[in-house]
Order: structure tokens, then C-alpha cells, then sequence
């Protein structure tokens, strides 16, 4: 392995330096160099090389868990602990999320508030039965971007989604009304958000009831009642925003809707839907 390290590092250092530091000798390591390579070793080459594909080809976003089902859905038949030990030596690891926290809505209002009738029950029988709904926000250089999201519980797909400069209850309803033109949705569908006063405002109660919706809401003050639309608010960050400097709105705005067009819902494989695309999973219900 020391050998193979010095290998792979040759390009960046002096191999007589790389020896010294490793305690081999160069002459060791011109001897390993010119003996045949074992298929093992050809295999391990090959191998690396696709994971790196692909770790490249998501933007560093997938880890050894979707590298390997990645890979798998290629045909490329590798064990997740083999890959999970070839990313560890090379150094490949999926890129991590920094930690941070702005309040967008306020539950602090004589508003109605609907129960809770999802009681952290995160399954849905098929699409459009189930939608969650929640704001998160964006840094830029001009100030907060907010983002206001439907994700479909069934698919993990975003089905509706708007991005402005305010938290006026018109930012989530432009979202909940794309989600009903592009869904279609029954009556009896439940959607569920937090208290916050957007979703608790007249004209969104009034669009839910004209859709014929059952109103949901999470306790006071608990993410964890809403826990899949949070998962995808981290998952956003970890992968796209926290990775960024965005002068504008409109720049951070082309970024996110690529994000989730582009890539979160017709490509990236999700844990909770069995490692498959939100697309993939609404195409095995129809």
C-alpha cells in the first residue's frame, strides 16, 4: 500500500522524498514498479477511476452509499465496502454541509391552525396524497433569497417551488399554485406545513379549500414534524448552497432552479425511495 501511495503521489513529489517519509527505499519501490501488475491491482485501477466518474459527474455530492448504487445501475458489480475502502484511501469523500439558522416563519398569530394529522407518519400510498411545505432561505452578496417548496412525500420530488426577497405569504402560495398546475391533484389530498403565518394566512387556506386540500400542521417550535422537507432543505445546502458565493439573487436563483430541475429531481438517488430518482419512483406508480 505505501508502495501504491507513492504511486499515486509521484506527479506531486519526489519519489526519493515520498520513500523517505513512508520508510521504504526507492529501490523497493522501482522493484514493486517493475513487477507485473496483479489483476487485483488492475481491478482496484479500473475501479477508482469509475468511482471518480462519478463522484466528479454529481459534483462530489454522492458518497460510497449512491457511488455504489451508481455504479451498480451501470453494470459495474463492485461491493459498497470496496468502494467505501478506495474512496478512504484516495482521499474521495462526498462534500459536507456547514451549520446555520434563520428563522423564516412565525408561528405568533391568532391565525387558525390546522392538527396535525401526518403525527411524523412520513409514507404516502402514492403521488399526490401527501404534500409538505416549508421555507428556507440563501445568502447572497444583495441579501436573503427565500425559498419557499412542495415536495410530493411519496416521490421526494419538489413539485412546486418560488424564490423572492420577501416572506410575504404570496411567496409560498406562487409555489403551492405551480405544484397544483403542473400535479393536478385530487380532493383529499393533506398538506402539511409548519404554523408559520403564511401558511396559515387567508388567501393560502382559501387556494387549499378551492383545491378541495385537508390542511395539516406541525407542532409548535418541532422541525422534526416535518422532517422529510427539512432533510431536503439540508440536502440543498449541503450539496449546492454552502458551496457558493452568489452576488446576486438572480445568480443564486438560475442556481437553485438547475439544482432542482436539472439534478435533485430527475437524477440524484434518494435513501428513503429505495436509492432511485423522484422521477424513477412517480414512474413506478403509474
Amino acid at each position: 500500500m505505501r508502495f501504491r501511495f507513492i504511486e499515486d503521489r509521484r506527479a506531486d513529489y519526489p519519489v526519493t522524498i515520498l520513500c523517505d517519509v513512508l520508510g521504504v527505499s526507492p529501490a523497493g519501490y522501482y522493484a514493486w514498479r517493475s513487477r507485473p501488475e496483479s489483476r487485483r491491482s488492475a481491478a482496484n485501477r479500473h475501479l477508482i477511476d469509475d468511482i471518480r466518474r462519478v463522484h466528479r459527474d454529481t459534483c462530489g455530492r454522492y458518497g460510497s452509499p449512491r457511488i455504489h448504487v451508481e455504479l451498480k445501475a451501470q453494470g459495474r458489480g463492485a461491493s459498497r465496502g470496496r468502494i467505501e475502502r478506495l474512496m478512504r484511501h484516495h482521499g474521495i469523500r462526498a462534500i459536507m454541509a456547514r451549520r446555520s439558522r434563520v428563522r423564516t416563519t412565525d408561528s405568533r398569530h391568532d391565525l387558525p391552525i390546522a392538527p396535525n394529522l401526518l403525527d411524523r407518519n412520513f409514507t404516502a400510498a402514492a403521488p399526490n396524497r401527501i404534500w409538505l411545505a416549508d421555507i428556507t432561505y440563501v445568502e447572497t452578496d444583495q441579501g436573503w433569497l427565500y425559498l419557499a417548496t412542495i415536495l410530493d412525500l411519496y416521490s421526494r420530488r419538489i413539485v412546486g417551488w418560488a424564490m423572492e426577497n420577501h416572506l410575504r405569504a404570496d411567496l409560498p402560495l406562487v409555489a403551492l399554485k405551480m405544484a397544483i398546475s403542473a400535479q393536478r391533484p385530487g380532493a383529499g389530498l393533506i398538506h402539511h406545513s409548519d404554523r408559520g403565518v403564511q401558511y396559515a394566512s387567508a388567501d393560502y387556506r382559501k387556494v387549499m379549500q378551492s383545491a378541495g386540500f385537508r390542511a395539516s400542521m406541525s407542532r409548535k417550535g418541532d422541525c422534526y414534524d416535518n422532517a422529510p422537507m427539512e432533510s431536503f432543505f439540508h440536502t440543498l445546502k449541503t450539496e449546492l448552497v454552502h458551496h457558493r458565493q452568489y452576488a446576486t439573487r438572480a445568480e443564486a436563483k438560475r442556481d437553485i432552479f438547475a439544482y432542482i430541475e436539472g439534478f435533485y429531481n430527475r437524477t440524484r438517488r434518494h435513501s428513503a425511495i429505495g436509492y432511485i430518482s423522484p422521477i424513477e419512483m412517480e414512474l413506478k406508480a403509474a
